[in-house]
């Protein structure tokens, strides 16, 4: 199967990934209404005019060219002809009670917690693909970096992030060191470290790298890294035989430990402690095969004007210290997970001291994105069951909201018609409706620019320009 052919059917899949969520979710109302005895026009997945569209029974069925979420028009709860179209004049139509229009308006939220827990079940079941760097220790510092200049060093084991205690670098859900880091408020982060035995508190500052308006701002970050092995995988250049590390004498799989004598804890560290001694010749310690090696390598800057500094020409082996493993856990406990992410997010967003906002959500482009390199990784089909459970948990907390046009917006003006003991007037009720629905899609199309300026080429250098070529004539040790 061609890669072309391959990349349509994941699309596919995606397309009717979502289609499934939201029939499922609208289906609920749907369903809920026939059996209160309310009187249903149209059932249409997205929003906008229809591309596609037939009636049965009374129905109208159909597509809209809006991928935003679907809807069941029902003329006698409250309408949102901005996205529905003109319905039929409701008072023509026997009025429903506000148990009724709760019931329906609840039937949704329902149908997607159902559908996330059936889908919790085959993940519990087939397994939840679980990607993590299981290291507490960092593994370099950047120079200058916020963490450098707060005093963190590479060999410290973190503790605690926040005060909020911490077990890997990434991949804990709720407890990894990015997450904490990203979710931090204010100007600084406060680390709790074990620096050989001993116990510190360290605070940095942040570091936020530019983006271009059109772009999701960046997340901040201190300048650090985890501890994972510096393994050569292969070497660099048109002729890896020119690399200096392998004239030297290294090989492939050969693990660096150490440069002139002090231990690394990464492959970024390699660099540093070259660049540190002035790019001069270097001692280059390994384990190969149990046994220590030392070699003498001299780096040389390579013939292009993308690198800047010297190089040894080895390309590590960046799979190593991260782990993917299958684990499973009950619908329940996948469940809680979902709701707990989703609500963090919403506090997130909605802190003013808080680094992430609105724009770092993710609209349907950049859903669909997730989705699709999700099914292209190893375990793709169980990585995106698991985002489905995740998914429709999200699409029932969000639609749970009190505002117009959600339906906890819905179940609210049921409470207050309830309480008032007849309805809310019919034309406010319409023009609230219409013009948040109107504000929501405009969020919608905000959001999706964010997807679409994150995939813009920047000023990056092509491929062609990183190509490595190594200077020759030039003395090597060996």
């Amino acid at each position: 199967m061609s890669d072309f052919i391959y990349s349509a059917l994941l699309i596919l899949v995606v397309i009717g990934v979502f289609n499934i969520i939201i029939f499922v979710h609208e289906l609920g109302h749907f369903l809920a209404a026939r059996w209160r005895g309310l009187q249903v026009d149209r059932f249409q997945i997205w929003f906008g005019k229809p591309i596609w569209k037939k009636e049965i029974n009374g129905v109208q069925y159909g597509l809209g060219w809006l991928p935003f979420g679907g809807f069941v028009a029902l003329p006698q709860m409250v309408t949102m002809e901005a996205v529905e179209g003109a319905n039929r004049d409701v008072e023509a139509l026997p009025p429903v009670s506000p148990l009724d229009k709760i019931i329906v308006a609840f039937a949704g939220p329902l149908f997607s917690l159902l559908l996330a827990f059936l889908a919790g079940f085959a993940v519990w079941g087939l397994g939840k693909p679980q990607d993590a760097i299981k290291s507490n220790v960092i593994g370099y510092v950047v120079p200058g970096g916020p963490a450098d200049q707060a005093g963190l060093q590479a060999g410290d084991r973190i503790l605690e992030v926040e005060g909020e205690p911490v077990k890997w670098f990434a991949g804990g859900l709720f407890d990894d060191i990015r997450t904490r880091i990203m979710l931090s408020e204010g100007e600084s982060v406060t680390f709790k470290i074990d620096r050989a035995g001993e116990v510190l508190t360290i605070d940095s500052n942040f570091e936020i790298r530019d983006t271009k308006f059109y772009q999701r701002r960046a997340l901040p970050t201190v300048g650090i890294g985890p501890n994972t092995p510096a393994i050569i995988e292969e070497f660099s250049g048109e002729n890896s035989e020119d690399s200096p590390a392998f004239r030297a004498g290294l090989q492939r799989g050969d693990e660096v430990v150490a440069v002139n004598g002090v231990r690394i804890y990464s492959p970024a560290g390699v660099g540093l402690l070259l660049e540190k001694n002035q790019w001069k010749e270097s001692q280059i310690s390994v384990l190969r095969n149990g046994k220590n090696f030392d070699f003498m390598v001299t780096p040389v800057q390579p013939e292009s004007r993308f690198y800047e500094k010297p190089m040894i020409g080895v390309k590590w082996n960046l799979k190593v210290g991260f782990e993917s493993e299958l684990v499973r856990v009950n619908p329940f406990e996948q469940i809680g997970n979902s709701l707990r992410t989703m609500l963090l997010t919403i506090k997130t967003i909605s802190s003013p001291s808080s680094h992430v906002g609105v724009d770092q959500l993710a609209g349907p482009i950049g859903i669909a994105k997730t989705k699709y390199l999700l099914l292209k990784e190893e375990y793709g089909w169980l990585r995106v069951l698991a985002f489905f459970v995740l998914f429709n948990v999200n699409l029932a907390v969000l639609n749970m909201l009190p505002l117009p046009v959600l339906d906890g917006g819905h179940i609210v003006m049921a409470l207050a018609e309830w309480g008032r003991g007849k309805p809310l007037p019919t034309r406010f009720l319409e023009v609230v409706q219409s013009l948040c629905a109107l504000v929501i899609i405009g969020f919608m199309l905000f959001i999706t620019t964010k997807d679409i300026g994150d995939e813009v080429p920047d000023d990056r250098p092509s491929p062609e320009d990183l190509k490595i070529v190594w200077p020759r004539g030039q003395s090597q040790s060996e």
